[in-house]
């Protein structure tokens, strides 16, 4: 163990070596972006996928840090949002069961506890909330006069108010104002659960990208059978991949156009893993094993980093890239500050998702996942109307009834 550290800790050194809190001048201060990607694992060509390539985030991770052990503490996007927008696990903040408060069951945050996006606001900067592109919403739909105000996605379960964000883009920002913007990207929700959906998205990735994956070709988990079905979907899935690093591509030419990526944090990052009958909503790796890319001013390039680290740190590197003060009741750490510490062991839940009233934890170590399931005697898929109306579920629960696949 002790050589372990020792190791984690020249790794963070040479990471570190490059890195420095801005604390200088408001107009010298970075402008912060988030890329935030629903329902999607790190299948990138920089983590090892070899069925397609992603040149865009391959570009972020070549010029900054990639982490390779990232874990989101909740595998549902509500509860994942919540931890992200205030830096706290959601079990702390009461916000653990997906889409909760919005009843007459409201929640509140702590006393003292602000989101992000207030912080950086307090600060001086324009917070926004969009897809980054002019000319799309952040489910890759076109604007129309209606809908080109839109906000991102806020899916957070608690009360907030509509003032801590400014606009949906930084475009109308004043001259000189540095910006924390939240990009949202649909991901893997593109491909939809349908046949319809299915046949729609690939007309969609035929005109962006060019011809699609090759279902033949795909390897699936171990742990799902070889069906015709859940190989499509996968390789569907691996499109919207391609898709996603596509939008990536537009958000990182646009900050070129306009002279901002010499000065703009990029931190790159997903939701929670792919939306499949062990990822998506549960405490697998598949769940909430996460891509985490940051790239930018003072951000050692090339660098890998394999220690262990959560998505509620982004809130607090973010803050201290900006020279913000990071809160002492904010649980993420900086995990790009020079005294940073490895972590032993990252953290997760899965609470109520849907009508599927559940409670699990999960400790994940170096070497170990370790799942504690307080209702055993539950199925692990539950009648769930959102897992029940995709495609692969049905799939699943057919061969299970006809071929005795095992359990699900």
């Amino acid at each position: 163990m002790r050589q372990f550290i020792r190791i984690q800790l020249s790794l963070l050194a040479f990471c570190f070596s490059l890195f420095s809190l801005l604390q200088a001048e408001a107009a010298e201060r970075p402008n912060v972006i988030w890329i935030v990607v629903d329902d999607m694992s790190p299948n990138f060509s920089c983590y090892g996928e070899t069925a397609i390539q992603t040149p865009h985030v391959d570009r972020l991770a070549a010029e900054g840090v990639r982490f390779t052990r990232a874990y989101a503490t909740s595998p549902v996007c509500s509860t994942f949002r919540s931890a992200l927008i205030t830096g706290m696990y959601q079990t702390t903040t009461g916000t653990h069961h997906h889409r909760s408060g919005r009843g007459a069951h409201r929640i509140t945050l702590p006393a003292g506890v602000k989101p992000v996006p207030q912080l950086f606001q307090e600060a001086g900067y324009y917070t926004c909330i969009g897809s980054g592109l002019l000319d799309l919403d952040y489910r890759s739909q076109p604007f129309t006069d209606r809908s080109r105000g839109r906000m991102g996605k806020t899916d957070y379960n608690f009360d907030w108010k509509r003032s801590i964000y400014d606009d949906n883009d930084w475009s109308r920002r004043r001259s000189g104002q540095p910006f924390f913007m939240q990009v949202q990207l649909h991901g893997g929700k593109l491909r939809g659960a349908s046949a319809e959906a299915y046949a729609a998205f690939e007309q969609q990735v035929a005109e962006l990208v060019g011809e699609g994956a090759d279902s033949g070709e795909v390897l699936l988990p171990p742990y799902y059978p070889a069906d015709r079905i859940l190989l499509e979907d996968w390789a569907l899935y691996l499109e919207s991949v391609r898709v996603t690093d596509y939008h990536v591509g537009r958000v990182l030419q646009r900050l070129e156009t306009e002279g901002l990526l010499e000065n703009t944090l990029i931190v790159f990052f997903t939701d929670h893993g792919i939306s499949h009958a062990r990822g998506k909503q549960f405490l697998y790796d598949e769940g909430t094993h996460i891509p985490l890319v940051i790239c930018g001013p003072h951000v050692q390039a090339g660098c890998v980093r394999t220690d262990l680290v959560e998505h509620i740190d982004v809130a607090a590197l973010s803050l201290a890239a900006a020279g913000i003060s990071v809160p002492d009741w904010m649980q993420g750490q900086n995990i790009l500050a020079q005294d940073f510490q490895p972590k032993h062991a990252v953290f997760a839940a899965r609470d109520r998702c849907g009508e599927a009233v559940d409670r699990i934890r999960s400790v994940r170590s170096e070497d170990f996942l370790y799942i504690r399931n307080f209702f055993p005697n539950r199925p692990h898929l539950m009648p769930s109307n959102y897992k029940d109306s995709k495609l692969i579920i049905q799939r699943l629960r057919e061969l299970h009834a006809t071929q005795g696949i095992g359990a699900v």
